[in-house]
């Protein structure tokens, strides 16, 4: 018995919904779940709680849509009204930040849509601002696991991938070590540098991958499945959209070669999500330059786990770890069980976060001072006007 859909957001029967087996409590199946067809027939995958929430705050003839890339102002959506152009509001431009990944409740309005809200997001990736200002920068939204890709040549960097798992631990998705290029450098020379990056990402899965010919590329299967949404970041040059292309078994995405200086080249210039023929969903992005901390003391204890661990059997709770008596994380550096770079690396990371929150703070102070003036000046206005009415 086939339930009768109008676009993702059914409202069955309680009787039809027991005749196939189905929870009456929610409308949506563990073994039919709702779903959006959009371009290319791939099916973007609502869950029954988002589907709740939608369903509760809709207005009447509002639909659901999930973007799938963004340019200049515009957020192409995929609804079950096929491919949207969205924008948002004038009067929403300051609420609303839509990532990549993010689920919308759109009103149509004639040849495009308009942005009324966001759904719920189960994870959001996201970093500080360039430049001086204090916001709030949206990478991604609805990942369920994030490839942290980082080529084994020139790219190689320990204490960048101790950032990129800060802020990959901090999003709420799963993070995985793609080590790419696998075949640039000796066995040896590889396996050393494997070795490193399993230090520095204790109790993250690692895979030493080839996009070019494909070798390793399979173990990732796992993280593929249908429905699922993955997102690849790392520095320009690490080779993501060559694994993008192993990963669809075709080219979807441009590559290019390094410079004569061995950088990467920004041949991805925007961030869009791409489906693989196995129904599972890829974000490939720009390569990223700078990855400013935006919040994540979370994120900064699971990337650094072993520190954490160790500092619960220092002598001292506020222990510094710089020459107190008693000091657990002094004692594993003097027996050669952690890294001294590690250990200076966790110390810059939290100085960043922690200056972080304080330009945020800030920030909130100064909007929420700006906004009483606003009030009080509107108050003063209205008493003048009421005063020379009066007069009148």
């Amino acid at each position: 018995m086939r339930l009768r859909r109008p676009g993702c957001f059914l409202s069955a029967q309680p009787a039809e919904m027991a005749a196939v087996g189905l929870d009456p409590i929610c409308p949506f199946s563990r073994r039919e779940r709702c779903f959006h067809v959009c371009r290319s027939a791939c099916r973007l995958w609502l869950g029954c709680r988002l589907a709740a929430i939608f369903a509760e705050t809709a207005a009447p003839g509002w639909r659901a849509g999930r973007v799938f890339a963004q340019q200049r102002g515009v957020w192409f959506c995929v609804t079950e009204a096929g491919e949207r152009r969205a924008q948002i509001p004038p009067v929403l431009r300051d609420a609303l930040a839509p990532g990549i990944g993010d689920w919308l409740a759109l009103e149509p309005v004639g040849d495009h849509d308009v942005i009324r809200a966001i759904l719920p997001r189960r994870s959001l990736l996201s970093r500080q601002g360039a430049g001086e200002a204090t916001d709030q920068q949206v990478l991604a939204a609805n990942i369920d696991a994030l490839f942290l890709c980082m080529a084994l040549d020139r790219d190689f960097n320990l204490r960048r991938l101790e950032r990129i798992l800060t802020v990959a631990w901090g999003s709420g998705a799963e993070p995985v070590v793609v080590l790419t290029k696998n075949d640039v450098l000796p066995p040896e020379q590889a396996a050393a540098r494997l070795a490193e990056a399993t230090a520095a990402a204790p109790a993250v899965a690692i895979h030493p991958v080839c996009g070019l010919t494909g070798m390793g590329v399979a173990a990732l299967a796992s993280w593929l499945r249908p429905g699922r949404t993955v997102a690849l970041i790392g520095a320009s040059g690490a080779g993501k959209s060559t694994l993008l292309n192993a990963l669809a078994g075709a080219e979807v995405s441009v590559t290019g070669a390094l410079d004569g200086g061995g950088k990467g080249r920004h041949t991805t210039t925007w961030r869009e999500l791409h489906r693989l023929p196995g129904g599972a969903l890829v974000l490939d992005s720009p390569g990223i330059r700078a990855l400013r901390l935006w919040d994540g003391e979370a994120g900064l204890e699971r990337a650094f786990a072993e520190i954490a661990a160790l500092a619960e059997l220092c002598r001292f709770r506020d222990c510094r770890h710089d020459g107190e008596p008693g000091c657990a994380v002094q004692a594993a550096i003097t027996r050669g069980e952690l890294d001294t770079a590690r250990l200076d690396s966790r110390r810059k990371l939290a100085r960043e976060l922690a200056f972080a929150e304080r330009r945020q703070s800030k920030a909130l102070a100064a909007e929420e001072k700006s906004r009483w003036k606003r009030i009080h000046r509107d108050q003063r206005s209205r008493v003048a006007h009421r005063a020379r009415l009066q007069d009148d």
